[in-house]
């Protein structure tokens, strides 16, 4: 089973190897840094803000939101009262390219005219990029349709041959900030604000690579949050969470910790996961601690890629095996994410369902955000979602395994 993209993996892996060879071979390393040290990694918040953030693989329920203003706290959006509400969730992964998908699968969705509201909507690298949108519902959806339709690889990135010499970055991502900077605005952040205020959640992900663990954004408390930094660091966390290492400029976050500036450096999401549901969240639906499950409630996740097994014939030279084994294993942590989301899912009593790429759709490119690739993927998710997505409600060797088969469950995922 693959859950990674389907055509970008090589022009990706061959980006990063090639990034690996230029390091290896003496390139600089980036401008220099106040780095946070190790000992206030998890004290360090961004200038001017408080409690927008916490750690990805954190379980305790605690660290979803420490603030005493309960009515304000992430928890109340899945805890309102004794009588629990049904909660619909939408997970959406990384791809590229292949974020086409998911986006014509959304827009088909909401065409189709039965597309929830969603509690919770999380998203990573480009999946950070269509979370937003879906989150503000079908309004934005011909804004979701023109940026995974309308442009292409020039307006994503530039090759960056100046910053290649100095070791910052392989590509120029600067086009890709531009475009994020043109659709979320002062009016898109005031929107994202007011949902946040019924209870609604929007999650971001990134990757702390000091502390190589990932880093999930409460976008809606950011864009609440009254600091005139608040639409620049929207915008700094969407453009990291699509921030592949090495290919392009790690996004530089300022903290703060006793008075003392420091800045972290922030990398795709897709890093520490492809996709993802954050653990407390769960822990909070199945009403621990007394594990209680909210019958009725969903769960969705987007995966943009494949996730049936693509055979090729390697060649036997080192960039092409070296590449295929760096897609093998991104396919493979694709693979343990899902699991994982999975195995959530089912003990805290939510459906589970699951859309990824189609294996007869044989589009092919070799050019990176090729614009006709990615128009005929999103009319293919399109026309998927506008008809009723078939959603898959169990992993592959797991059809039969239910809340009550934890041991089957976790020898799958080892």
């Amino acid at each position: 089973m693959s859950a990674l993209i389907r055509r970008p993996p090589a022009r990706t892996c061959q980006a990063l190897v090639l990034g690996a060879l230029l390091f290896a071979a003496g390139c600089t390393a980036i401008s220099p840094r106040n780095a946070l040290p190790e000992a206030v990694a998890a004290r360090g918040e961004p200038t001017g803000f408080h409690n927008i953030r916490y750690w990805g693989d954190e379980t305790a329920i605690d660290a979803v939101s420490s603030d005493s203003n309960n009515a304000d706290a992430m928890a109340v959006s899945f805890t309102r009262g004794e009588a629990r509400r049904q909660l619909n969730m939408l997970a959406i992964s990384g791809g590229a390219e292949d974020g086409a998908f998911g986006a014509g699968v959304l827009s088909g969705w909401g065409d189709a005219g039965n597309r929830p509201s969603f509690d919770l909507v999380t998203g990573v690298s480009s999946g950070a990029l269509i979370a937003p949108f879906v989150f503000l519902g079908r309004e934005r959806d011909d804004q979701l349709r023109e940026i995974f339709t309308r442009y292409g690889r020039k307006d994503v990135f530039t090759y960056n041959v100046s910053d290649l010499v100095r070791g910052a970055a392989l590509l120029d991502d600067t086009p890709l900030a531009q475009l994020i900077e043109k659709y979320i605005d002062q009016e898109f952040m005031r929107e994202v604000a007011q949902e946040r205020g019924k209870g609604r959640v929007l999650l971001i992900g990134t990757t702390n690579l000091d502390a190589q663990r990932p880093v999930l954004w409460d976008m809606g408390r950011i864009a609440a949050s009254d600091s005139p930094e608040a639409l620049e660091l929207f915008r700094k966390v969407l453009l990291a969470s699509a921030t592949l290492p090495g290919v392009f400029a790690p996004v530089r976050i300022k903290v703060r910790v006793a008075g003392q500036d420091y800045d972290e450096l922030h990398v795709d999401g897709g890093v520490t996961r492809q996709v993802f549901i954050a653990p407390s969240i769960m822990k909070l639906v199945s009403g621990s601690p007394a594990h209680k499950t909210v019958s009725g409630s969903r769960l969705y996740v987007i995966r943009n890629g494949r996730i049936d097994p693509q055979f090729k014939s390697v060649s036997a030279n080192v960039l092409s095996v070296t590449r295929r084994s760096l897609s093998t294993l991104i396919k493979n942590q694709s693979i343990g994410d899902l699991y994982r989301i999975y195995s959530m899912a089912r003990q805290s009593g939510v459906e589970f369902n699951l859309a990824s790429i189609p294996a007869d759709f044989d589009q092919q490119t070799d050019e990176p955000f090729d614009q006709k690739y990615m128009s005929a993927l999103f009319d293919r998710g399109y026309a998927m979602g506008r008809r009723g997505y078939p959603w898959v409600k169990n992993l592959p060797g797991l059809e039969a395994s239910g809340p009550q088969s934890g041991a089957r469950l976790r020898s799958a995922m080892n």
